[in-house]
């Protein structure tokens, strides 16, 4: 029976299909590790859950990471069947998706065992029924299953700009979201909210999908496949009937992206969702989530929608105009820390479009880069966010931030440096980055990307006054509670914090080898 089906197949199929096993190793490593995360959840002791789905989570990345860069960049090619591309954006954005959720699970793996020495066992692995553990419960931290969910969501984010097809990307979109949906709503036993945020975002990724498979369906029927190549070559091909299938069916799709990274006017609950998720998980999505949708982002529109960028071109350069603008100004009248984050996200995400508008090799390094950098430092932020408490709750309103640099001035300045960061002052990656989009669409992008960038200055000055308003409050304002404090982080959220702060800085002082490696990483197959 197999011998009549293999030779029903035509040879072109099965050489078609061949499978470079080292160009997907890393994917398949971390998708085995997270199978295996279940594994442990579903049969591993109660008490030494938590400590062995760490270890197995970061062993999990950091050897998915050592096996992208030690072998993996040396089978660039088409693999899959064409469905699969790994090439320089795809190995650059996997091996940054890769580092920032090894941050990432750090902050997550955080129990707080400095708070009192008796009341966590070593790994910080609380002692059922003591306060510090019920207050652990309730705010999500017990739940050791947020582990392989986030493996599997990294799988997908690694899939996602590596997709050489809408079907897969479409795969891939719903891989890191589904436990994304389950792990906003982790913190349950802490408020209400997180129940709300785990509902919004899902109903933002419906909403996403809707919209990208409606969009790859008129780009189906316009051409035929669902192939990014073949898309591009019909582009001035298919039968004049089905022509005005190509630009809905464009504008569909990568709506249906806009809504992962926060743009505007896809962006109405987002700051819900980061609010109401756990700290860690914010800090989770607004690094990786973004990085993996502007991969995909790049992906189409540089290899699928390019022929007929200038149908919808325009229409993208708006949404990134509002998305710089919108996000800025609303960000100023945030009262709570993690929704001004949010909003702060949703300006860098405009920020980052202006690059990605400019179509050149330049605009795909510096969007790489900028995702990157925004990514290393905004970990380090909301984990920073995670330690302010005040009666054993986060403390995130702005005005229980009032005197921290007196009271606890490490804290207070690495968050400062952070902020600084953001607003893109020199000698941090923020403003390295910043250049590294606006300068290709200034030189590149014609009028309307000196335009975008004149904006994109306006809005960064706007946000650069939000961030030095949380300095001022933070450096020159009396306390206006004593019982705002800082929990002591344990080594795991100190290396994050640390990594983070640091690489920050690097970035901004001597840039030139991650912008080398981005530049020559910044060429996609077709």
């Amino acid at each position: 029976m197999s011998a009549v089906v293999t030779s029903a197949v035509p040879a072109a199929f099965l050489q078609a299909v061949k499978v470079d096993y080292w160009a997907v190793l890393p994917l398949l490593i971390v998708l085995g590790g997270a199978l295996v995360g279940v594994l442990v959840e579903a049969f591993a002791p109660r008490r030494s859950r938590h400590t062995l789905q760490v270890v197995w989570t970061l062993l999990t990345l950091v050897a998915s990471l050592v096996v992208l860069a030690g072998w993996s960049r040396g089978h660039e090619a088409k693999t899959l069947g064409g469905s699969v591309v790994i090439d320089g954006p795809t190995l650059f954005l996997q091996g940054t998706l890769l580092a920032l959720s090894i941050l990432a699970v750090l902050t997550m793996a955080e129990r707080f065992p400095g708070q009192d020495a008796d009341a966590f066992t070593p790994m910080g692995a609380a002692t059922p029924g003591s306060p510090y553990e019920a207050a652990a419960a309730r705010a999500g931290l017990t739940t050791s299953e947020i582990f392989p969910l986030t493996l599997l969501s990294v799988a997908g984010m690694m899939l996602f700009p590596a997709a050489g097809d809408l079907i897969t990307m479409f795969v891939a979109l719903e891989v890191l979201s589904l436990p994304l949906y389950i792990m906003c709503g982790l913190a349950r036993r802490r408020r209400l909210l997180s129940h709300e945020a785990s509902l919004k975002y899902f109903l933002l990724g419906a909403f996403s999908s809707a919209f990208f498979l409606f969009g790859a369906a008129l780009l189906f029927a316009y051409s035929g496949s669902l192939d990014l190549v073949t898309i591009a070559s019909t582009t001035s091909a298919a039968a004049p009937e089905l022509n005005n299938l190509l630009l809905p069916g464009v504008l569909l799709v990568l709506i249906g992206l806009m809504f992962k990274i926060g743009a505007v006017p896809f962006h109405s609950w987002t700051p819900d969702v980061y609010q109401g998720a756990p700290t860690p998980v914010s800090g989770f999505m607004a690094a990786c989530t973004k990085a993996a949708a502007f991969g995909a982002i790049l992906r189409v529109a540089y290899t699928a929608f390019d022929g007929s960028r200038w149908d919808w071109r325009a229409a993208v350069i708006a949404v990134a105009i509002l998305t710089m603008v919108v996000g800025s100004v609303l960000s100023v009248t945030q009262t709570d820390m993690k929704r001004l984050l949010a909003y702060s996200s949703i300006a860098h995400a405009g920020f980052v479009l202006v690059g990605v508008m400019a179509f050149d090799k330049a605009g795909v390094s510096g969007t790489m880069f900028y995702v990157a950098a925004y990514g290393l430092t905004v970990i380090a932020a909301f984990a920073v966010v995670s330690m302010i408490r005040e009666n054993g709750s986060e403390a995130t309103h702005l005005s229980q931030w009032a005197g921290l640099g007196k009271n606890h001035p490490v804290v207070a300045g690495v968050f400062a440096f952070i902020l600084l960061a953001f607003a893109g002052i020199p000698l941090t990656s923020g403003f390295t980055a910043k250049y590294a989009v606006f300068a290709p669409a200034v030189t590149d992008g014609g009028r309307a990307g000196v335009i975008m960038v004149i904006i994109g200055v306006l809005c960064s000055a706007i946000t650069a006054f939000v961030y030095v308003r949380i300095i001022i409050l933070m450096y020159f304002t009396e306390p206006s509670s004593e019982d705002v404090t800082v929990l002591v982080p344990s080594p795991m959220t100190t290396i994050a914090v640390t990594v983070g702060v640091l690489l920050t800085f690097a970035l901004g002082v001597v840039p030139g080898p991650v912008l080398d490696l981005a530049g020559q990483a910044s060429q996609f197959i077709r």
